[in-house]
Order: C-alpha cells, then structure tokens, then sequence
C-alpha cells in the first residue's frame, strides 16, 4: 500500500543565491576547460509514492554525519522515489588537488570541501543518472551545488548517481563542494523547496592531510 506526501510547487530554491557548479577539464591533450551552468536545484512534483513502512525525516531535522534522513527525490514530472541519504564525512580539501585542472579566478579562490554520502533507493522509482540532492551551505547561509568533472577525479568523483539506480538499489558516492571566496562550509542541506525548512547534517569537519601528531614516549628502564 502506498501514500502520498504533497509538496508545494510554488517556489524553488531556484531563487536563492547559488555558486556556479564547474566542469572541470584536465591540462594537456585536447581537453578544453569548460564551464557548465549551474543545474536548478530539484523541484518535487505535486506529490511522491511513499512505500508502506516508510517514514519520510520532518522538515528541519538537525542531523549529525553518520545519521540518515528519508526523504521525497523528483528530479522532474516523470520520476520520482523515496531516497535514504547519510552524510558520512566532511573533508577540508586544498586547490592543490586541482593543479592539473584549468580554472578560472573565481574557482581558484574558492576552498574546496569533499562530502561523503551514501545513497539509497527506498521509494518505487528509478532516478538513475541524476544528481546526488545534496547542497553546501556557506557562512553566509547560501546553498551551493556541487561540482563536475569532465574526467575522472580519482580524489572525489562527484558523480551522479549510477545510470540504473531502481528500487533496493545503493551507491556511495563523494561529491566536491567549491565555497565562493575562500569561504566556509557550515553544513550539508537537503532543501528541494525555497519554502522547505532543510535537513542538515553538522559536524566535525576534517583536513585532508592532517599533520601527524607528534607524541614522545618516555623508554622505561627496566629493573636489574
């Protein structure tokens, strides 16, 4: 048996302030950078099937990484489900990690964060290829969509989800969030409407190479 949860279509975080999401091209060969428009945030059709025994998370949950929310995914009028979503990391990353890659000056004064999700399918459709919905926030409370690559970026692939991803299905992914400015994540949103008060997850966010801590031990002499 399913239900239907209802959801306004009347405005789409569409209006807010986003950063633009980059394709990024490698040096060398024929590659040419490119720069691709910033896709519109998912805004969910007038209602979602909501299996039996599913609980979707309520709007505004603070969620801590590690924890899951369930909620409502329409990437458009054809498709939708129900996705269970957990935030497993946040990583401080560095521009170096994007030496090879050509970039303009915008991207380059950005600080670049790694987002480790698990994805997976708990609803009735199959909305295979389509982005992750999962947003940055910056200091300023700004949502901003993540970034793609014309190539492989063995580091964090930030990928869309797989080509078939139907019913039962699972990914784990890592997407890559450049923040404006030199600035700051503060957490990672799930918000398809501007009117949706957003499910976050907060919490420690770690350096990519941390510095290894040094610590002295004291040799025991043993006892003649």
């Amino acid at each position: 048996m399913m239900r239907r949860t209802r959801l306004s279509r009347t405005t789409a975080v569409g209006a807010m302030l986003l950063a633009p999401a980059l394709a990024l091209s490698g040096c060398g060969g024929s590659n040419q950078p490119q720069v691709a428009h910033t896709p519109s945030p998912t805004v969910p059709t007038p209602s979602v099937d909501v299996p039996s025994g599913v609980s979707l998370t309520t709007p505004g949950t603070k969620l801590s990484l590690g924890e899951s929310a369930t909620v409502p995914y329409q990437p458009n009028q054809k498709r939708g489900t129900v996705l269970k979503l957990t935030v497993t990391g946040i990583t401080r990353a560095t521009m170096k990690d994007f030496a090879i890659y050509v970039l303009d000056k915008r991207a380059k004064a950005s600080t670049p964060y790694y987002v480790q999700v698990k994805v997976a399918n708990v609803g009735t459709g199959d909305v295979g290829g389509t982005d992750v919905p999962l947003w940055a926030v910056n200091q300023d409370n700004t949502l901003i969509h993540s970034s793609s690559f014309t190539n492989d970026f063995k580091r964090c692939p930030s990928s869309s989800l797989p080509k078939r991803f139907a019913p039962h299905a699972k990914a784990k992914t890592c997407l890559v969030y450049l923040v404006p400015k030199h600035g700051t994540m503060t957490a990672v949103s799930f918000r398809p409407l501007q009117e949706f008060q957003p499910i976050e997850w907060t919490g420690k966010i770690v350096p990519e190479h941390p510095k290894a801590s040094h610590t002295s031990h004291k040799s025991k002499k043993k006892k003649s």
